[in-house]
């Protein structure tokens, strides 16, 4: 039962509410749509953080959407023992990358009190839940090796069966519990998607790729 409510019930309900609530924010505050970012009052650490953490997280989600929609290419990549020890390192790899990264966005809020003054209730939940998403993934990466294999037979159909509406726990409920946790955890950030900052990720800022580089200048009144 217990099961059957976290890993069938849980995601519908993490499903429903950020498609209802991020549509809901649209409609009634499309504005909100924006990551808010602090650069101006640090640019260094915020630099450093955000750029390892971007560079590990989207490679990293690109190839769990693979493992989730094209499994048997993913399977024909990773049928080598050369491929999949790639596999393996590029990982690890990118989950470091992701991890220091969100650890240093932690870091910086609660080392600058400017920055701290403006970080929000949600903006802490969804970065502690960041940080333990990928401390998981990468808990899993040393502690399970071969995931790039065994990924496509315990979470791919886990998954396959609730978007088919024909959901099926039978290949999770034997995992061990560090691998429930990551895909709980997933869920969650699902579940809270529309109700912090992560929603900034369905405003793709298509403009920004043939626009003029912004200029920004600093005017002060000269003391006489």
């Amino acid at each position: 039962m217990a099961d059957i409510l976290l890993f069938i019930v849980f995601p519908y309900v993490a499903v429903a509410l950020a498609v209802g609530g991020t549509v809901y924010r649209y409609l009634t505050n499309q504005y909100s749509f924006t990551s808010l970012s602090s650069q101006f009052l640090e640019s260094e650490l915020q630099f450093w953080g955000s750029t390892l953490w971007h560079y590990g997280i989207i490679p990293t989600l690109l190839i769990h959407m693979a493992g989730f929609t094209i499994p048997k290419v993913m399977a024909a990549l990773h049928s080598t023992p050369e491929t999949l020890y790639m596999a393996e390192l590029a990982g690890k790899i990118l989950g470091l990358m992701a991890l220091v990264g969100a650890g240093a966005m932690i870091v910086r809020r609660l080392t600058f009190s400017k920055i701290r003054a403006v970080t929000t209730p949600a903006d802490w939940v969804v970065l502690f839940l960041l940080f333990m998403q990928v401390f998981f993934g990468m808990w899993i990466a040393f502690g399970y090796r071969w995931g790039a294999v065994w990924f496509l037979h315990a979470a791919t159909p886990w998954v396959v069966s609730l978007a088919t509406f024909q959901p099926s726990v039978a290949s999770v409920t034997a995992l061990p519990l560090v691998i429930k946790l990551h895909f709980l955890n997933g869920v969650l950030l699902i579940t809270i998607f529309p109700f912090g900052r992560l929603v900034h990720m369905v405003s793709f800022p298509v403009s920004y790729l043939w626009r003029r580089f912004q200029l920004v200048i600093w005017t002060r009144r000269k003391v006489i």
